[in-house]
């Protein structure tokens, strides 16, 4: 028995020990994580301190991110490229005037991995042709770029996401406004064709109390004599005296 009690207490201090080994490997584990993690973290700051961006206030049509990293990529390394599309109106109005099935934009962002980089081909592109090969339709077209400085592809998201919301916002509002307006017109509508449908029974009972009491007329003939004119009493023949005496009996 004895014994027995000892090897149990062996086995309950080993596997306290070995738990403490595993939490402690645990521990180590996560804490070597975290330090990786903050090394990378460290690192892209680095490079997205070094990192520049360029703002493209027009671009030309038939043109998007695949042409536009094929052109600037011979300047210099790009790292990211983002082109806000047209709004609905613009774009209706450029597709009629053009009669083009292709994604319009508006104005664009590029990111070049050296800050210096940016600056000098802003500077250098700037108000320049844009070249290329002469059968393209934006050959023609000059460049309309500028260096921000100071300005991080981060705060290029968090305004992206504030207009997102402001946009979300209005429609939102708008959708509101016309559910509103819809309501108010069938609760119009519905009051006229409840005002009709009372109208037309009124105007139904009315119909119905005119036939009950209105009576026909009945015009009864009754057979008379026909009056004797003035001239007709000198057509007929007078009396004798004696006639009327004998049947008066007068004497």
């Amino acid at each position: 028995m004895e014994n027995s009690e000892e090897n149990n207490e062996i086995d309950a201090t080993t596997t306290t020990k070995s738990n403490e080994e595993k939490t402690e490997l645990e521990l180590k584990l996560k804490l070597k994580k975290k330090l990786k993690l903050k090394k990378k973290l460290e690192k892209e700051t680095e490079k997205a301190d070094k990192r520049g961006v360029c703002y493209l206030s027009r671009i030309p049509p038939h043109m998007d991110h695949v042409k536009l990293r094929q052109l600037l990529s011979q300047f210099g390394d790009i790292q990211r490229i983002f082109l806000a599309p047209q709004d609905s109106n613009a774009r209706v109005q450029y597709k009629r005037a053009r009669a083009s099935q292709n994604q319009a934009y508006s104005e664009g962002w590029v990111e070049f991995a050296n800050k210096c980089v940016a600056k000098r081909v802003a500077n250098m592109l700037n108000g320049e042709q844009i070249g290329g090969r002469k059968r393209s339709s934006f050959y023609y077209d000059l460049w309309n770029i500028k260096y921000l400085s100071k300005f991080k592809w981060d705060d290029l998201t968090e305004e992206l996401a504030f207009k997102r919301a402001t946009r979300e916002q209005q429609v939102a509002i708008e959708i509101s406004a016309a559910k509103k307006e819809r309501d108010f017109y069938i609760s119009k509508v519905d009051q006229s064709r409840a005002s009709n449908a009372i109208e037309e029974r009124i105007k139904k009972k009315q119909k119905v109390q005119q036939d009950s009491v209105q009576v026909e007329k009945v015009i009864r003939h009754f057979p008379q004599t026909k009056p004797i004119n003035a001239n007709a009493k000198g057509s007929k023949t007078d009396l004798s005296d004696d006639f009327l005496d004998a049947v008066f009996g007068g004497s």
